[in-house]
């Protein structure tokens, strides 16, 4: 347990006590971390609810579970006050401060991590899936920031996780590259529905005999090339996938075998010579077509056959990453699921918006089919993989991200980036003065406020991870990065370190200087950002 949960826990009991039988509350007591300066380290409203069970007035049971607490954390607590209406404000002595300390200081690098427990859900997390008809944008790279970082915190936590990219090998698009592929190595205007990107024309110039091929064997090598280019570009941004399915997969049998589940459940029938499903049993607002008159799958048949085909791989949770355009796929992918028998809450489907890279207040073109895009390769060339997965990481996916490549180049404290991994080079070069002293959660000094906000900030850890896993949210982590960073520039501002005049002062700070270094580099790798030595 967690120095926070051990403090929950006298709370949670002292009011057990009060109660005597009396009820439970409806709510469990918050402990939080008050929002104005001397209202005490952390405060509860378990005497508000408290006043429901017993019926007397919150203040007066405030008192008496003020009491209570005194006496459960003896020495651990300097004072309990009651606050407004019945709040209780918990101020800490400096023996639970350093306990504390000492508890983060142990866990070492697994701080905050391993949560989930034993039988915790195995996690299959889609993303990116961008179709392979041309080099990935740096819209790509916002989806493989947010799904990459979120496979690294579930992980974390302690969830079975694999990542797996949906390679959109079969239907029409991928024959327009085609046919794109073989007008540009004739120099014939391509197709007006085409790909016009110069990358088309690179591809002609290496498939042989491109102005002689088919669309559909031109197709295939276009794919081929371009699905190397997109792996490549995924290992650089340091994503690699367990798992690349292609579609064509699904036509040997899969798509088949949903149609067999779908009607074993009884939620198909056939009109006008094509086969329906009945998504309007699952609060979809009409059917939807599976199979054609003509025998042709549905994109959405095919959706429905891979998504069965993940769960029935073992996985328990699945996750997908789609783009602002597919919102209204929603339900209906929802309804799916739940006619095939399987729980529509382990089917997540996280909408992500778009992505602006702006240079000078202007924005950049991001259209694949015209050509005028910038592709994920050349904005990390220009600012880097660490800035440009810390800036799609730093708003939640259902923001509309302005990625300023200004910013972005800085290499001053106004990039916040910047500003964490340098923090975490601070106390690398910190801890290099210092080889002959031993850190130890130890001290017999009056800690400074600043000693007090940072040992805080480090206890928060394992409650944002488990915040962003949850919400499947990873800005909370670059959120939390960011605060921990200026928490330490404030200690450090406040408190000298290395050669501190209080006795075993600089021992105690440098075990503070520790835990914190170990806690930015494991939120930044959680983002798949570096945490280098030196800067």
């Amino acid at each position: 347990m967690t120095p926070l949960d051990l403090l929950r826990g006298a709370v949670e009991e002292a009011a057990s006590d009060l109660a005597n039988g009396n009820g439970s509350p409806a709510a469990r007591p918050v402990l939080e971390r008050p929002k104005q300066a001397g209202h005490g380290d952390y405060s509860t409203n378990a005497a508000m609810l408290l006043a429901r069970v017993l019926k007397e007035k919150p203040r007066a049971i405030a008192e008496r579970l003020a009491s209570g607490l005194e006496g459960r954390l003896g020495g651990l607590v300097d004072r309990v006050e009651v606050a407004g209406p019945g709040f209780l404000n918990l101020f800490l002595a400096d023996q639970w401060y350093v306990a504390a300390s000492a508890h983060v200081l142990e866990a070492g690098d697994a701080w905050g991590g391993g949560t989930a427990g034993a039988q915790a859900p195995r996690v299959n997390v889609e993303f990116v899936s961008a179709n392979p008809t041309g080099p990935l944008t740096a819209a790509g790279g916002r989806h493989a920031a947010h799904g990459d970082a979120l496979a690294r915190i579930l992980e974390f936590r302690g969830h079975p996780v694999s990542r797996e990219y949906y390679v959109n090998d079969a239907g029409s698009q991928v024959l327009r590259l085609g046919a794109s592929i073989r007008a540009r190595a004739r120099g014939e205007a391509v197709p007006e529905d085409g790909y016009q990107g110069d990358y088309v024309r690179e591809l002609a110039e290496r498939i042989p005999g491109a102005s002689d091929g088919d669309d559909a064997a031109l197709a295939d090598a276009g794919v081929a090339m371009l699905l190397q280019g997109i792996k490549a570009s995924m290992h650089a941004f340091r994503v690699d996938f367990d798992t690349w399915f292609s579609e064509r997969e699904l036509h040997r049998g899969a798509i088949e075998h949903a149609y067999e589940r779908l009607a074993e459940q009884g939620h198909t029938y056939e009109s006008d010579g094509a086969l329906w499903l009945k998504t309007t049993d699952f609060g979809d607002d009409k059917d939807r077509v599976l199979r054609r008159s003509s025998g042709a799958h549905t994109y959405f048949a095919a959706d429905i056959a891979y998504h069965l085909d993940k769960r029935e791989r073992g996985w328990d949770v699945l996750i997908d990453l789609w783009g602002a355009d597919h919102h209204g796929y929603v339900p209906r992918m929802k309804a799916a699921f739940a006619a095939l028998g399987e729980d529509p809450d382990r089917l997540e489907l996280l909408i992500m918006q778009f992505v602006n890279v702006v240079e000078r207040g202007e924005r950049a073109s991001m259209s694949k089919r015209r050509g005028d895009f910038v592709t994920l390769d050349d904005l990390v060339a220009d600012i880097g993989v660490d800035a440009a997965r810390w800036f799609m990481l730093q708003r939640s996916h259902e923001t509309t991200i302005d990625l300023d490549l200004d910013l972005a180049r800085e290499q001053s404290n106004e990039n916040p980036v910047y500003y964490v991994q340098y923090a975490h080079a601070r106390i690398a070069s910190l801890l290099r003065k210092a080889p002959d002293v031993q850190p130890r959660a130890e001290a017999s000094h009056a800690l400074h406020p600043s000693e007090r906000d940072l040992v805080k900030k480090l206890l928060a850890f394992p409650e944002e991870v488990e915040d962003a896993a949850e919400r499947r949210a990873p800005h909370r982590i670059v959120a939390y990065a960011l605060e921990l960073a200026q928490t330490f520039t404030a200690f450090y501002r406040d408190c000298r370190v290395l050669g501190a005049e209080e006795p075993g002062a600089e021992a105690f700070r440098l075990a503070l200087c520790v835990a914190t270094q170990r806690t930015i580099a494991r939120a930044l790798g959680l983002l798949g950002v570096s945490a280098p030595a030196s800067m």
